[in-house]
């Protein structure tokens, strides 16, 4: 795992992310924290926990659209991630979920997005 990770202002003071609750905040950053290096968090209900952030939490970042549950994998990825984070090649280590990656593309902004639209919800 990575030991830095970088959160842009163009999320993080957007309107949208500055109107959640401060838990919901505090859980995107700490799955930024614990993401792998294609923004994939395979443990979000661990870091969850240990934050003491409650289930609407994640829904709420779910319904705001800061990340994209896969429900099947029981992972989560941060939608933003290639606008937050820019990993240069020599350091930069594939995700172990390339198969859920594939449920994915990348729109013009460079933010993941669904290839089909289906709706993931987590529990």
């Amino acid at each position: 795992m990575a030991k830095r990770r970088m959160f842009s202002v163009d999320i993080t003071e957007s309107d949208a992310f500055q109107g959640m609750p401060l838990s919901a905040q505090a859980l995107y950053f700490h799955f930024g924290m614990n993401a792998d290096d294609d923004g994939v968090v395979n443990n979000p209900r661990a870091v969850q926990r240990s934050l003491g952030a409650a289930d609407d939490d994640i829904r709420i970042l779910v319904a705001k659209k800061f990340i994209i549950p896969i429900e099947d994998a029981g992972i989560i990825v941060i939608k933003h991630w290639k606008i937050n984070n820019y990993i240069q090649k020599d350091r930069y280590t594939p995700s172990k979920y390339q198969e859920e990656l594939a449920l994915l593309g990348l729109d013009e902004n460079q933010s993941y997005t669904l290839k089909e639209p289906t709706l993931f919800e987590i529990k």
